[in-house]
């Protein structure tokens, strides 16, 4: 790894060398720019997950990341969790049933919100047109690492966790963008730029920073409204008023005092975490998340007031859940044929009819299917959540605790930097399943 003694950067925890290196690319694309890397930080997009780079002049989009607003809101409820323990079965299917999982889905029933107004009427053109595309998907939720949870606190208090962000108007904003950073049009797919491709900066005062600046704000607004819209959806299952709010982004870009000094520090998957400022940090599927609270001190400032955004990814999708790729399987209820697409379409284009050979007639439907084993016994994981007694939806091994790090350890490199206030333990969790990396995601 190159030296990073003259490199204006603070990184906390275990972390491999490609993460570092990630960062200090970042920070060394201009002359004042400062860096951190919180202990869940791992590889990302350009800029590392658990990252914050700090610019004087310039902001970054493929900073902020595709999923712009990601983050994280908890409500806490007037209800105790035992009264709900027995019928969390009911309320999970509910959940499910009123809240859509998954990539691109459209929401269940849609929801008037000020934030479609606002977006129809955005300054960005391209924001505009997608006007409805963000009212079709407004309350949605990913997959990936994206949730929905019902939670008990240490007085036995239910809370409602959520985690996600701005779907597919937030990832079509940030593309339009690294397209017009190429001298593309917004609506042109911008070239694929490689992991540990260089960032891409727009100086603040010119007009593509500007637009950047109130697009990002404004599917930021986006994220947090379509969290409160799930929360209460949540909470109206649950009938119960809430006494308590938490809310935070993770992936964006805000106007900051550091020594002193005005920065746009962009944080990719890393919470903010200023004196006194509270903030929602979910674990691994069915593992306790907690509530924190940002600490002055040293080591607060040395990271722009940053710290985790949850335990951090320490396996690889496909080393926890194998090998997934999109087949041709046949329609026949309980029958195990199936077919890669190569094999389907070298069928037709021979002038066969691709079938099962049992069942000859039946149709051979586009699907999913696991073709290498992963790391993970997914079964054992489940079975362990039902002893713990968490009701669980959706999910996959790639999701499971084994793939990340524990949120304590990560937590305890922040110590002097937040505190935790409240522990909050699953009782029930709702994910898309089976596990799918989410495009929108962080």
């Amino acid at each position: 790894m190159s030296d990073i003694q003259d490199i204006p950067i603070v990184v906390v925890g275990d972390h491999d060398d490609r993460t570092v290196e990630q960062l200090m690319r970042c920070v060394q694309a201009t002359d004042d720019a400062r860096g951190a890397l919180c202990a869940d930080g791992h590889v990302g997009y350009s800029q590392p997950i658990g990252g914050v780079v700090a610019y004087t002049e310039h902001i970054s989009p493929s900073g902020v990341g595709y999923d712009i607003g990601c983050g994280n809101t908890a409500i806490r409820l007037a209800l105790n969790a035992d009264d709900i323990r027995t019928d969390m079965r009911a309320i999970m299917d509910q959940v499910c049933a009123t809240v859509s999982f998954g990539v691109g889905r459209q929401a269940n029933a849609q929801v008037d919100h000020a934030v479609l107004e606002a977006i129809a009427q955005s300054p960005v053109g391209g924001q505009r047109q997608m006007t409805d595309l963000a009212a079709k998907q407004l309350s949605t939720v990913g997959s990936g690492n994206h949730y929905v949870d019902i939670f008990s606190d240490e007085d036995g208090l239910v809370w409602v966790g959520v985690h996600f962000g701005s779907r597919g108007f937030g990832h079509r904003t940030a593309s339009g963008f690294l397209s017009l950073a190429e001298g593309k049009r917004f609506t042109d797919r911008a070239t694929d730029g490689e992991m540990d491709s260089p960032p891409v900066l727009f100086h603040v005062d010119s007009q593509l920073g500007q637009d950047y600046i109130a697009a990002m704000t404004l599917a930021g607004d986006y994220a947090r409204a379509g969290r409160q819209i799930v929360c209460d959806q949540v909470r109206r299952i649950l009938g119960a008023d809430v006494i308590d709010t938490v809310e935070n982004h993770h992936n964006y870009a805000w106007k900051e005092e550091h020594n002193g000094q005005s920065m746009w520090v962009v944080r990719k998957g890393a919470t903010p975490a200023w004196p006194g400022q509270r903030g929602f940090v979910g674990a691994s599927m069915g593992e306790d998340a907690v509530i924190i609270e940002g600490v002055d001190g040293a080591q607060a400032a040395s990271l722009m007031y940053s710290t985790v955004h949850g335990a951090g990814r320490a396996m690889s999708r496909t080393k926890a859940a194998g090998k997934v790729r999109s087949v041709r399987s046949c329609g026949v209820r309980d029958c195990d044929f199936w077919m890669t697409g190569g094999q389907y379409h070298a069928a037709i284009k021979e002038g066969a009819t691709p079938h099962c050979p049992e069942h000859p007639d039946a149709r051979l439907n586009k699907s999913m299917r696991q073709v290498s084993p992963g790391a993970i016994d997914y079964t054992k994981v489940t079975d362990e959540l039902a002893r713990k007694g968490i009701e669980l939806r959706g999910g996959g091994a790639d999701e499971a605790p084994a793939a990340y790090k524990r949120l304590d350890q990560v937590l305890g490199w922040h110590d002097t930097s937040v505190r935790v206030l409240h522990r909050l333990t699953p009782i029930g969790v709702a994910m898309a399943g089976p596990g799918v990396a989410d495009p929108y995601k962080d």
